[in-house]
């Protein structure tokens, strides 16, 4: 929230029991609106992403946005900010987790589905090694959306 104020926009913390957003943002004139959800991570774990839900894959709007805060391991380093459109996210989760499912998983066993989805900066270590529907989210993927808060309000 405090880059967005820093930024000379209105930010405020969503009410208690909203189930879609954290934050509401809005430009100074109060024309435009946007809605956050806010994912953090910290530097630990082997895949580096996010924990998702299934709900995620369906939330689209084109007014809501992810922030997908990227904590650094050392404290005196400012966190990366991801900002992706909710399109976006709902279209990667969709896919990553179809591909999932019909990769096999250890001793070959089917993998079986749960509602978490994990939204990842690489996604080319999930599927079969021959399957390139994945291949436009591999390292890298996420950078056209680090620090772009103009998304916002584009």
């Amino acid at each position: 929230m405090y880059r967005l104020l820093r930024l000379g926009l209105i930010a405020a913390l969503a009410p208690d029991g909203v189930p879609n957003a954290d934050l509401l943002v809005s430009d100074l004139g109060g024309k435009q609106l946007a809605v956050v959800q806010v994912k953090s991570r910290n530097p630990k774990g082997g895949d580096k992403g996010w924990h998702m839900k299934k709900k995620h894959e369906t939330l689209i709007s084109k007014n809501l946005f992810y922030c997908f805060v990227d904590f650094p391991s050392d404290p005196n380093d400012l966190p990366r900010t991801f900002i992706v459109p909710s399109k976006i996210v709902a279209a990667v989760l969709t896919e990553s987790h179809r591909v999932w499912l019909e990769t096999p998983g250890k001793d070959d066993r089917p993998h079986k589905d749960t509602d978490m989805r994990r939204l990842l900066p690489d996604y080319s270590r999930i599927g079969k090694s021959t399957d390139q529907r994945l291949e436009k989210y591999s390292a890298g993927w996420l950078n056209k959306y680090l620090e772009n808060w103009d998304s916002l309000f584009s």
